[in-house]
């Protein structure tokens, strides 16, 4: 299913929103019902007859919300591949055709109904086309956030000190471990090269871990010992997709702030797997109320991640973040979609940069620990 914000049509160009996604339908939930208590509001000559009028309209707007609902839900995949006008041309026809279903279905239980079919189907039509007015305009006043969060998140993630001390640390094996050394410097430009390419679509979850693995190979040159990674992933849905760079600013946040101040060791605990059509990723990591300033940044990534799960998911995904018993823990909850509508595929194609093939025997290194 598409995110909440499409991201694959040209630039400018208008498309259907979501019609599966959670924010989408609470919105349109709100915006009907809302505009239905303000015309009971302006039909009721005293106050004391509002709520007549208000359940009285209701009566014929709520079945046919329902099943328009419903019918758009089941129809949203089918619709997002048409071009715009058509799509919108074919919510209308489906709106009317739902509205002529629910008259059908409720002029026997209510006789009011019979007289007003033409007012609630103007009224219907009205409001499908505020909607997708307001929806088009929320994706256009969006998209520049998209980029803004995705300027924050490089400056957030991509560090000078992780790229130099990533540097001294393949320059001390160079010698040393030559084979090791330059699996980490492929390790690097594979990092690097996610980071820095166009990442506005969603991405496999199984990719996201293995760009996570291979960062945390990264930080153990530097780091040693000292850094201990318990991977739970038997459970991850690997095929699951999600917005990508949503684990690896986290992982990077545990690192800085779970284990550079330390001299002990530490462990960073990864934990990934699928409940009840949802993706959940829970993360920990040692945490100390005497972390200084390793602790005033701590925030600036959850807030990054947290608005990229907002665009892409809305409603559906959540991030949540607690101070345990000397741990800090973060729990990702996002919905479980496993396909991408053929235009985000074929974008997604277009957009991701070749990889370079690794020289015979350089293998990819999987992590401290494997799940």
């Amino acid at each position: 299913m598409a995110s909440i914000i499409r991201q694959t049509p040209p630039p400018n160009a208008p498309a259907l929103p979501d019609l599966r996604n959670l924010g989408t339908v609470l919105r349109v939930l709100l915006a009907v019902n809302g505009g239905a208590a303000l015309i009971a509001l302006a039909m009721a000559g005293a106050p004391a007859q509002f709520v007549d009028q208000w359940v009285r309209i209701t009566g014929f707007v709520e079945p046919h919300l329902i099943v328009a609902l419903a019918v758009l839900y089941a129809a949203g995949p089918a619709l997002a591949r048409q071009p715009y006008r058509v799509g919108v041309a074919l919510v209308f026809a489906l709106v009317v055709a739902t509205g002529l279903a629910a008259h059908l279905l409720t002029r026997g239980a209510i006789p009011e109904v019979r007289e007003s079919l033409f007012k609630h189907l103007l009224f219907a039509l009205a409001s499908t086309a505020i909607l997708l007015g307001y929806f088009h305009l929320r994706a256009r006043a969006l998209s520049p956030a998209i980029a803004e969060a995705r300027l924050q998140a490089l400056q957030a993630r991509i560090r000078p000190h992780f790229l130099f001390n990533s540097l001294n640390g393949v320059l001390s094996l160079v010698r040393q471990d030559p084979r090791r050394a330059e699996e980490a410097l492929h390790d690097m430009a594979d990092l690097f090269r996610v980071l820095m390419r166009d990442n506005r679509g969603l991405a496999p979850l199984a990719d996201e871990v293995e760009l996570c693995r291979q960062y945390l190979e990264l930080e153990k040159l530097r780091l040693g010992e000292r850094l201990v990674v318990d991977w739970n992933v038997k459970s991850m849905p690997a095929d699951a997709l999600v917005p990508p760079l949503v684990l690896q600013p986290l992982i990077e946040n545990a690192v800085y702030h779970g284990i550079e101040p330390s001299s002990s060791p530490g462990t960073v605990s990864v934990n990934i797997f699928g409940s009840r059509g949802e993706v959940h990723a829970v993360l920990r990591n040692p945490y100390r109320a005497s972390g200084g300033t390793h602790h005033a940044g701590n925030k600036m990534a959850l807030d990054n991640v947290r608005e990229r799960l907002a665009l892409h998911f809305d409603a559906e995904a959540t991030l949540e973040s607690r101070v345990l018993d000397n741990a800090y823990e973060v729990h990702i909850r996002m919905p479980y979609r496993s396909e991408a509508p053929a235009d985000a595929r074929a974008d997604a194609a277009r957009a991701a940069p070749e990889a370079k093939p690794r020289p015979p025997g350089a293998t990819m290194r999987t992590g401290a620990a494997h799940g």
